[in-house]
């Protein structure tokens, strides 16, 4: 389940959130992948979730494989998700 706080790191297909799931995980971050909730509209379907106090370390070791997710949201609440995070450049 999803903790109020978390973050989802949500991506445009399921080839780059998995590979991104196994960039995080050789970089030792307690990170899961999971289905991603209703609330988030997904081209793939999966989301991965870490704490917040991961944010910086999620976003670098993505940025230097040039795996950069579509959005990163935080769970606010039981249904709200806020985007605190998005890749606007087109074919990320």
């Amino acid at each position: 389940m999803i903790q109020n706080g978390q973050l989802l790191a949500v991506f445009n297909s399921a080839h780059r959130v998995m590979k991104a799931e196994s960039v995080l995980k050789r970089c030792g971050l307690a990170i899961l992948l999971i289905p991603a909730p209703r609330a988030l509209s997904t081209d793939c379907g999966l989301a991965i979730r870490y704490d917040s106090d991961l944010y910086d370390a999620v976003l670098q070791a993505l940025t230097s494989e040039k795996l950069l997710p579509a959005a990163i949201y935080r769970k606010d609440s039981s249904t709200h998700y806020e985007p605190i995070w998005s890749n606007e450049r087109i074919g990320e």
